[in-house]
């Protein structure tokens, strides 16, 4: 294998002549200087049409590529300006690089499949970029791919909710395909506006195509929703629907343990401050009211994250209250 064959499949280059390597001792950078092939010189850097050399324009120019090792890796080559009759004068394509970027298609890759498992702090660490440059890298890499998928071919059923973000003072609305699970559509907002944006975007005919949209309760998705797509079915989401659930549980729970106070206060004398004598008269109505008062964790968690104790706890309140043991039980029923 010729050394410039090993040097394009290390620098990840197609369609380039490596013509020599060399390592900056100054700035300890391996520093590759390269030129596109005959086939790829000359061409447009928007719509890579071949078009006639204009001059050298600003003379060589640095490409960061993917590292080798610990050691930052650059290309290095002329960057002449082309004459293109649609975009007038701009600088020549290069086949190992988008136009006007610094950053090589490889290094985009990188960094953009790292922003999809990692933090954008760590990002930063591990390429040594900084963090304005974690969100150009991927704008412009969403672009292109944008470009390649229709990201709203064969949307029928999605769902609609909202996250928040900057400790929970801004909020971006989120829109998924239920189909495939993939987010589809976000925007930063909650309102009216942000959703209607989206339907925007899908226009009439995609809209008439959606069948099931859920959603929380929220009346500013509502109102949307049937004014984009009045033929589509509502559905509330599991999440939502286990949530209100349990607030319900929690309001039967509450009523059950203020029963259980009023009790103690009708059927038995107010204790004296102080310890309780050994032989002080039980108090059941009390006891109930602490115990009810106690078991809020109990019949909010999973019946598989229950502790020793929230177990036994909850098998009291099943043999000892049948009303809010039938509201546990109708909680647990919308689990899915």
């Amino acid at each position: 294998m010729r050394n410039s064959r090993l040097w394009r499949m290390l620098l990840g280059v197609e369609k380039t002549v490596v013509e020599d390597i060399d390592f900056d001792e100054e700035s300890g950078f391996l520093v590759a200087s390269v030129r596109p092939t005959g086939s790829m010189r000359n061409r447009c850097g928007v719509c890579q049409r071949r078009s006639p050399r204009y001059d050298g324009g600003a003379g060589r120019r640095r490409w960061r590529a993917l590292d080798a090792g610990t050691v930052q890796v650059y290309l290095e080559a002329d960057a002449p300006r082309v004459s293109c009759r649609t975009h007038g004068v701009t600088v020549a394509a290069v086949p190992w690089a988008r136009h006007q970027v610094g950053h090589t298609h490889d290094f985009d890759a990188q960094v953009v499949w790292l922003a999809t498992q990692t933090s954008k702090s760590a990002v930063t660490e591990l390429m040594r970029i900084a963090w304005r440059t974690v969100g150009a890298i991927i704008a412009r890499v969403w672009d292109d791919v944008e470009k390649l998928h229709d990201r709203f071919a064969d949307l029928t059923r999605i769902g609609v909710d909202e996250i928040s973000y900057k400790r929970g003072h801004k909020y971006v609305t989120v829109v998924v395909d239920h189909d495939s699970g993939r987010l589809v559509w976000a925007a930063p907002g909650r309102d009216r506006a942000t959703l209607a944006t989206f339907f925007d975007a899908l226009g009439p005919q995609r809209c008439a195509l959606i069948t099931h949209v859920s959603a929380d309760g929220a009346e500013w998705i509502s109102h949307v929703v049937a004014e984009r797509c009045p033929n589509a079915v509502r559905c509330a989401d599991p999440f939502h629907v286990v949530r209100w659930a349990s607030d319900a549980l929690d309001e039967v729970r509450r009523g059950a343990w203020n029963e259980a106070r009023k009790a103690a206060q009708r059927n038995e004398l107010k204790r004296a401050t102080g310890r309780p004598a050994a032989d002080a008269p039980a108090r059941p109505d009390s006891t109930r009211a602490v115990a009810l008062k106690h078991s809020r964790y109990a019949l909010w968690k999973n019946p598989e994250n229950l502790t020793e104790r929230q177990s036994a706890k909850l098998a009291w309140v099943v043999a000892t209250d049948p009303t809010l043991a039938r509201a546990y039980y109708l909680k647990e029923g919308l689990r899915v």
